[in-house]
């Protein structure tokens, strides 16, 4: 199987390119290293099977040679770079998302698109299930990402319902573990690399918004299993434990043995107030849930964030 992914270089790519090698896939990763780091690649980058190209998706894109998948990730995820990046990052899901689907087609490809939880933006259904639209604000801050994976759903269900293309969408929930960058600013790299430099942990609001937190492994399982099956709609691939971020907080001082102020700021434009995905569909149609706990992934996280700020 060849395969191609887009944000290759990014926490989620950089791990699902090394899943696929070992699955014997072969892999053509493709970034731009706008969010992306090359360091993500270097533990795969010589192995055999694996070749890059450096492309802007959101350009004209052409693959030498028979692709099966094409596996779409290619986007900012974090709040700090869609809100720094906000251009770039409406476009990746506009026309990165179509020209990814193009070459799929042209190539009779399997297609999978990484979308978001966040397309179900400040949520008013509880937890959240594939068949709910959303709640988004489409002019606020974080419109720039919500709106751009909605079309880029759209557009990839219009592929499948018009040129009859193979496709499947992922809903990603909130994700974490190693290669996330140290200053990613979302709540797990922050809180971790603030607990072990010694810095308040900083916490927006009060601390009582709701979080679900998955280990990068078990989604790329849930992503693989997608692929494979024969499921077209939308699923959430997510761990639907639940808590606040200042029970994250405070988990992630305890598991790092350290003691650590923590200081609250104001709450950020259209931040979702909770945020737990409904994992039937993916249990049911998949076989998948997660298996690894968030201490266990919260162990494994630290201790490699420990070595890359050298303690």
């Amino acid at each position: 199987m060849r395969v191609l992914v887009t944000g290759a270089a990014g926490f989620i790519g950089s791990h699902l390119c090394e899943f696929l090698l070992d699955q014997g896939c072969d892999v053509v990763g493709m970034d731009n290293f706008i969010t992306g780091s090359p360091d993500n690649m270097a533990g795969f980058a010589a192995r055999p099977g694996f070749t890059f190209a450096l492309r802007n998706v959101t350009e004209y894109i052409a693959v030498d040679g028979p692709l099966d998948c094409v596996m779409h990730l290619a986007s900012p995820a974090s709040p700090r770079d869609y809100l720094e990046l906000p251009i770039q990052t409406l476009k990746v899901g506009a026309l990165g998302t179509h020209n990814a689907l193009g070459l799929a087609k042209a190539k009779g490809a399997r297609f999978l698109l990484a979308s978001t939880s966040e397309v179900y933006g400040d949520p008013l259904v509880h937890p959240q299930r594939e068949d709910y639209w959303g709640n988004v604000n489409p002019i606020g801050p974080r419109g720039v990402y919500d709106e751009a994976k909605r079309f880029a759903e759209a557009i990839t269900m219009a592929y499948h319902r018009f040129h009859g293309l193979s496709t499947r969408i992922v809903r990603i929930f909130n994700c974490f573990g190693p290669r996330m960058r140290l200053n990613d600013g979302r709540a797990i790299p922050t809180f971790v690399t603030q607990a072990l430099t010694g810095a308040p942990l900083t916490i927006f609001g009060d601390g009582s918004q709701t979080r679900s937190f998955q280990y990068v492994s078990d989604l790329i399982d849930g992503m693989w299993r997608l692929m494979q099956s024969n499921v077209t709609e939308p699923v959430n691939i997510g761990n639907p434990q639940e808590m606040t971020l200042l029970e994250l907080a405070e988990r992630i001082v305890a598991l790092a043995g350290t003691k650590n102020e923590i200081v609250y700021r104001p709450l950020p434009q259209d931040d979702p107030r909770v945020r737990q995905p409904d994992i039937t569909r993916a249990r049911t149609l998949l076989g998948w849930e997660p298996r690894v706990t968030t201490d266990v992934g919260l162990r494994l996280t630290i201790d490699w964030y420990r070595k890359r700020l050298g303690g």
